[in-house]
């Protein structure tokens, strides 16, 4: 149960601060966090949660990090619906908690992409890959863990975020995605913000098997 409760509040604490951030610079117009800021808030969050909960759950805190572990072999998938049924739970909690403290918010942090839906597909696939690939690179088994996966993970967050922020929202992570789509009524597209992380995690999992050797994805834990 630690494992599970250790999901919810790691989820809850992601996407509290960093659509928070995100609903600062909106009812502030950007006057006071901008784009920059909003990206270091979520570089900063994702490292301090997976220093905090990376030996005890794994420190996943995105479905699509989990579907892929368990692909990997790395992870168990009877796991996985706990998994993720926690991670939603943090992550609904935390974007109800934003719309209680920020009522004048029409979005909450909800990701909507500035240009058309397939190519917002794509840019999504793309970080995920780049975001997962980093991941199953550092960390031991399913558990990112050790004192350079907080920062090379968190930095990935911080990078792509402050690139693609404003193009896709930069979600990478389907839990990030739907919690402020729920609470904001802001439905649209959100299929690409689900479906586009689970593919690009997938598939940085496949590019591992073929740079790295046969049974580099046979590690459970």
């Amino acid at each position: 149960m630690k494992k599970y409760i250790s999901e919810s509040i790691g989820t809850f604490a992601l996407i509290f601060c960093g659509t928070g951030a995100m609903t600062v610079s909106e009812v502030t117009n950007g006057a006071d966090l901008t784009h920059i800021g909003v990206a270091i808030t979520w570089g900063l969050i994702v490292m301090a949660m997976i220093y905090a909960f990376g030996e005890i759950s794994g420190a996943h805190f995105n479905p699509a990090v989990t579907i892929a572990f368990a692909y990997a072999k790395k992870f168990s998938w009877k796991e996985v619906p706990k998994y993720i049924i926690a991670q939603l739970v943090g992550a609904l909690l935390a974007s109800v908690m934003l719309w209680v403290l920020f009522p004048t918010s029409e979005f909450y942090g909800a990701t909507l992409p500035s240009v058309v839906p397939w190519r917002a597909f794509i840019l999504e696939l793309l970080l995920t890959f780049f975001l997962m690939l980093t991941i199953i690179n550092v960390s031991t088994g399913s558990k990112e863990v050790g004192v350079m996966a907080g920062i090379a993970i968190g930095g990935v967050v911080l990078l792509e975020a402050m690139f693609a922020g404003p193009i896709t929202k930069a979600s990478m992570n389907p839990a990030r995605s739907i919690a402020p789509a729920l609470v904001s009524g802001h439905l649209e597209h959100l299929w690409l913000y689900i479906l586009a992380p689970i593919i690009g995690a997938l598939l940085a999992v496949i590019s591992c098997k073929l740079v790295k050797d046969d049974n580099c994805c046979d590690e459970k834990c």
